[in-house]
């Protein structure tokens, strides 16, 4: 389930490229638009989520060359509360081979090691078990269930959310 908390509109312009074990994260660039958006309106990743109104928050995830989606983050940068959370979506041709556990757990580490993060969050809708379980393997741990937190893509209704949280020293 995506956020529309992607973030200052310029933090994704001072990262540059991160690689991963399989995919490269980059900023997007306009050219990047169109095929996002053909991503984004698959059936499959329409169910949990929404068209972003901007994808220049967004880090593409490429692989083999190939834009395949899209990675972002928010941060919390109150020092009483500072943490980041992650949201992610891959194109369906591309699910269930680990490229969205690579892109999580690279993105991940950036923001622990260059950020200086503590604590990161995650937050998919509660009955999307392909990403729980992806974001298991990075080392998210479940927190608790978020009712009635976003919207569901498929019915129009309201849909439960869990909570997933990493902390820096439990970076799979």
């Amino acid at each position: 389930m995506n956020s529309d908390s992607g973030g200052d509109s310029d933090q994704q312009g001072d990262i540059g490229e991160l690689r991963g074990a399989s995919v490269v994260l980059r900023p997007t660039v306009d050219a990047d638009i169109a095929t996002l958006g053909r991503i984004v309106r698959e059936p499959e990743v329409a169910a949990w989520w929404s068209v972003p109104d901007d994808y220049q928050d967004m880090l593409a995830v490429l692989f083999d060359g190939e834009i395949i989606g899209a990675i972002q983050f928010s941060e919390e940068t109150d020092p009483e509360f500072r943490h980041a959370g992650i949201d992610i979506f891959l194109t369906a041709e591309r699910h269930g081979q680990g490229l969205g556990t690579d892109a999580v757990r690279t993105l991940a580490r950036w923001l622990i090691r260059e950020r200086g993060y503590h604590r990161l969050t995650i937050d998919p809708a509660a009955d999307n078990t392909a990403a729980i379980r992806s974001y298991r393997k990075v080392g998210f741990k479940p927190v608790g269930i978020m009712r009635a937190y976003g919207r569901d893509h498929r019915t129009g209704g309201w849909a439960d959310g869990l909570l997933m949280d990493l902390l820096a020293d439990e970076l799979a």
